[in-house]
């Protein structure tokens, strides 16, 4: 049983002020807590964070690794959205008795619905044209372009998992040919999601108009589509990445979509989170960006704030839950 005066908690990265909103935190009125709206840069995170003794992290947001650990004498819970947070060095946190849990999906589909939903909004921004005839129509003009149709084209993924096969029932639906490749997809599971399994990933990225990530961040993956692959697109194609920013050579990206190489990408993530002001993709005319909505819905906050409390309350009382080991 803990005192919860004595402890203190920072609630970091909470850009959309979901904590409050999402969740009833009267329980935990004598703890103090500060809300902290803004990612800390940085080189500032040991000094801001020293004197606090609960972190609540937002999954991909700030990444809490040995290094910082080590210059966090005083905590004793880091409790995060999710119950997977690559950012957080749970090996490092175990060697200094730091306890770690996370939140369960308990929305729809399994925490996925989010993520298939950003990946098609980002597919029909491009196809459709949203974000230019938008922006072309606020300038008083009309139609400024031809929209890609989606019925007929293929679509090619990127991981054939739980998020890539949703995706792919949304494309059956658009009437595409869709076609998957991972590392470790077979025929038989290509046939489980109801795709053409792709023997490699150059044949996927050469017949493929539209191609979509769904593969986790790995030592195998990183990088995964660098300049050599990026130019296997078709200068028609549509890139769209919801997954992880790293699994795209990022530089290589850029220099694809300036040089006209690629016809346009849809972008949720970033090797950077957030994204520079002064990076280049934010001043291209042939991308769409999202500052990594994928989860950011009301759907999966009304489940994860309320656990989170709940995490904290339980820490508290010496019976923590959903523990990340």
């Amino acid at each position: 049983m803990h005192d919860a005066a004595q402890h203190s908690l920072a609630i970091l990265d909470d850009y959309e002020g979901a904590a409050r909103q999402y969740a009833d935190w009267s329980s935990l009125a004598s703890l103090p807590t500060t809300v902290f709206r803004r990612a800390i840069p940085r080189p500032d995170l040991a000094e801001t964070l020293k004197p606090f003794t609960i972190l609540h992290c937002m999954r991909e947001r700030t990444k809490i690794d040995r290094p910082l650990l080590e210059q966090l004498p005083n905590l004793r819970l880091i409790a995060t959205t999710g119950m997977r947070n690559r950012g957080i060095d749970l090996d490092a946190a175990r060697d200094l008795g730091i306890v770690v849990c996370g939140t369960e999906h308990a929305t729809h589909g399994g925490g996925s619905s989010g993520a298939v939903e950003q990946t098609w909004a980002l597919i029909l921004a491009l196809a459709r044209r949203v974000v230019d005839e938008h922006a072309s129509m606020r300038a008083g003009a009309w139609i400024s372009g031809t929209a890609t149709g989606l019925a007929g084209k293929t679509l090619g993924l990127v991981g054939a998992g739980r998020l890539g096969k949703e995706v792919a029932r949304v494309a059956t639906a658009f009437g595409m040919r869709v076609r998957a490749w991972s590392p470790h997809l077979t025929p038989e599971r290509a046939r489980g999601a109801g795709v053409e399994f792709v023997a490699s990933l150059d044949e996927l990225l050469e017949t493929s108009d539209v191609v979509s990530l769904h593969l986790i961040l790995a030592s195998t993956t990183r990088g995964l589509l660098g300049a050599r692959e990026l130019a296997l697109l078709k200068p028609t194609a549509f890139l769209v990445n919801t997954s992880r920013g790293p699994l795209i050579d990022e530089a290589a990206l850029v220099d694809a979509l300036q040089s006209g190489r690629l016809r346009g990408a849809g972008l949720d993530v970033y090797d950077v989170e957030p994204l520079p002001e002064e990076h280049p993709l934010r001043t291209l005319a042939n991308v769409v960006l999202s500052p990594h909505m994928g989860y950011v819905d009301d759907s999966t906050w009304a489940a994860w704030w309320p656990q989170s409390v709940e995490n904290i309350e339980r820490f508290l009382a010496g019976s923590p839950v959903r523990l990340l080991e």
